[in-house]
Parts: structure tokens; C-alpha cells; sequence
């Protein structure tokens, strides 16, 4: 990575952590954020799955374990954002029974940051069957590298004093332990497939990609005046395990 490079990493992630920091903070904006988190996680659980299931008919037991376990993380973290998000008497809304608009339709494309960050990369070529491995692996290693301090730094701004947001702290500092751990595995089957060289040179190429993304991300927040789109509304009664939030 080269220090320009290096220079706006460290400020886009300086711009996010901030941005998130005071969005999960508030308690306001807290509920859109955490059905944000939520979206983010349970959505990944089906794309990983169909990735285990494919590495295992590829023969790579080792990688569909992992991709196993990254699912079955991925789950509970859902479970998580959706259990703090009860405690706020807040849920998900349901986008797939909302009725179909030139608007809605519009919102459910790619992402600013997707659409800079996979730039180049058509959707079909992203789909679990086909996608190349070493697109995969480096692109979601950066994902949750990233994702691991970032729920580091947004639990810490959390009070201790307010079961509610202390419940949430500690679900967070779990997940982003968890996303330690994807990080590292995903490391190790970079380095099983390609020299340490390489590897280097494709996970710079993808922190590009992110700094690209990051930019197009705070690009667009900063348009909106960092208004968002509502996720939640009003949560009808939860049977979501509280214990959760500390497994």
C-alpha cells in the first residue's frame, strides 16, 4: 500500500469512526444503525453457507469448516443487533413485503460503497458458485479486519451505566472478536494457495479498493447530510435469547 493510499485509509476510517461513534451513541439514530448491523450480518449468512457447501465439493474440508463457522458466527451476530434492537422496542422492517416503487427499487441496488469497492466486478460474477476464491477471501479478509475495530471503537463510546448499553458493549467487543478470528483464517487460506508475496500484493490491491469505497461511502453521507434511510419501526414482542449478547 503506498502512503497516499496509506494517508486515506487512515482518514476515511478517522471520518467513519466518528460518524458511527455518534450514530450508535445517540440514542436516536442508534436503532437505524444496529438494523444496519444486523442487515449486514444475517444477509452474509446464505452467500457463506453456499461458499462452504462449494469448498467442501471442491474437496477443501479445511475451508468449508471455516466458512461453516463463519456462518454460524454471522447468525448469532444477527441475533445480537436484533435482541438490542428489541430492548429499544425496535425491529428490522421487512423490506420484502413493502410495496414495490421506482424509489424502493432504487435503494435496494448496490451500495456506494459495494458499488466502489466490487467496481469492475459485474453481480453474477459475485454469486457463491463462481466467484474467485482469491476475490473472496482478500476482499472479505479487508471487511472484517476493518469490521473487528470498528465494533472495538463503537462499544467503547457506549456507557456502562445503562444495562441496555452495557448489554450491547458486550455483545459488540464479542463480535469484534469474532471478526478477529474470520480475518485470521481467511489470512491463512490466502497463504495456503500463494507466496507471502502475493498475498501482500492482492490484500493492497483490495485496502485500495476499501479506501475507494470509504470515500465513496462518506461522499454520500456527506450529500445527505448524514440522513439515512429508515430501517426500523415499532418491534411487536421478541423471543430472542437475551443470553446472547454474552456468548
Amino acid at each position: 500500500m503506498n502512503f497516499l493510499t496509506h494517508i486515506l485509509h487512515l482518514a476515511g476510517s478517522g471520518v467513519f469512526a466518528y460518524y458511527s461513534a455518534a450514530q450508535i451513541r445517540d440514542l436516536k439514530t442508534r436503532p437505524n444503525i444496529l438494523a444496519g448491523f444486523q442487515l449486514g450480518e444475517s444477509g452474509s449468512v446464505p452467500f457463506l453457507s453456499a461458499l462452504g457447501d462449494r469448498a467442501a465439493a471442491e474437496g477443501d474440508t479445511w475451508l468449508a469448516q471455516k466458512l461453516a463457522k463463519h456462518a454460524s458466527d454471522e447468525t448469532r451476530h444477527g441475533k445480537i443487533f436484533a435482541h438490542a434492537l428489541q430492548q429499544l422496542d425496535k425491529q428490522v422492517i421487512d423490506f420484502k413485503r413493502q410495496p414495490q416503487t421506482p424509489s424502493t427499487k432504487k435503494s435496494q441496488q448496490r451500495s456506494p460503497f459495494f458499488a466502489a469497492f466490487f467496481e469492475g466486478y459485474p453481480q453474477e460474477q459475485l454469486k457463491p458458485a463462481v466467484i474467485d476464491w482469491d476475490v473472496f477471501m482478500a476482499s472479505t479478509y479487508i471487511l472484517e479486519l476493518d469490521a473487528s475495530k470498528d465494533f472495538k471503537r463503537m462499544a467503547k463510546v457506549l456507557p456502562d451505566n445503562e444495562p441496555t448499553a452495557r448489554n450491547l458493549k458486550l455483545g459488540m467487543l464479542n463480535i469484534a472478536e469474532d471478526e478477529t478470528g474470520h480475518a485470521a483464517y481467511l489470512y491463512e487460506a490466502m497463504m495456503r494457495r500463494m507466496s507471502a508475496t502475493e498475498v501482500q500484493k492482492l490484500v493492497d490491491m483490495w485496502r485500495t479498493r476499501k479506501v475507494n469505497a470509504m470515500l465513496a461511502m462518506v461522499g454520500g453521507i456527506l450529500q445527505r447530510d448524514g440522513e439515512t434511510r429508515s430501517l426500523v419501526q415499532d418491534s411487536a414482542p421478541s423471543e430472542i435469547d437475551s443470553e446472547l449478547v454474552a456468548t
